[in-house]
């Protein structure tokens, strides 16, 4: 592991066991370095990690701070960085689910009723910018398995379910550090539910490939340069 994932891995363990909060202030470099057990280097690289995901909050010649998000959201990004860095498969799932989720909607699009299709898109409407970030992952999931559902095809439906499960900490970090995450999901779901709704299987298909391979670019650009040629 490398001494910055060891960094940012030992500050998880301040969150995880209460030395560190939501809204306090970390303690001076050299201090946390000391207890720590690390050098200032890698720790610095850290800080500056954490600091561009919005999980630390440094004020210029004031110090730097646990922003306000819950333990458990602060705790479940900063598990996919460390996860992602030692295994960058979360792009291999991406690309699995650029495969299926298009077929899913084509096919939802020929077979989803019209009041699933109401459905769909009173659901897009059920949380909004102001909802935990867990309820807005929870909604986005719960978008897609009802799409894989409607797409008349028990198998796709299970592979979606599955390779959804497995990709929940990059939403939930996505939805954290990406300041216009949300409006920008609500607006690409509902262009794929009316779609459906429209009976536009080519549309549809499109327009999530669109979605899928957006969100798959944005966690390669913002997980470091290694990751772009993947």
């Amino acid at each position: 592991m490398a001494l910055t994932d060891v960094a940012i891995e030992k500050i998880k363990t301040m969150i995880l066991d209460g030395r560190l909060k939501p809204g306090d202030k970390l303690p001076r470099e050299a201090d946390l370095a000391d207890q720590l057990g690390i050098s200032r280097s890698p720790l610095r690289e850290a800080v500056s990690v954490l600091s561009m995901l919005r999980i630390l909050d440094v004020r210029r010649g004031d110090g730097t701070y646990v922003t306000s998000l819950t333990p458990d959201l602060l705790l479940e990004t900063m598990s996919f960085i460390i996860d992602f860095h030692q295994d960058s498969g979360i792009l291999d799932l991406f690309e699995v689910r650029r495969a299926l989720e298009p077929m899913a909607a084509e096919k939802a699009a020929l077979l989803m009723s019209a009041d699933d299709v109401a459905e769909l898109l009173a659901l897009t409407e059920a949380v909004d910018v102001d909802s935990p970030v867990g309820d807005m992952v929870a909604n986005d999931v719960e978008f897609h398995h009802r799409i894989a559902t409607a797409a008349g095809n028990p198998v796709l439906c299970s592979l979606v379910d599955s390779v959804a499960g497995r990709t929940h900490q990059a939403r939930t970090w996505r939805a954290v550090t990406q300041e216009d995450a949300f409006e920008q999901t609500k607006r690409e779901h509902r262009a794929i539910a009316l779609a459906i709704g429209d009976r536009q299987p080519s549309v549809a298909a499109a327009l999530s490939l669109s979605h899928v391979a957006g969100i798959e670019n944005w966690i390669r650009r913002n997980l470091g340069p290694d990751t772009t040629t993947a």
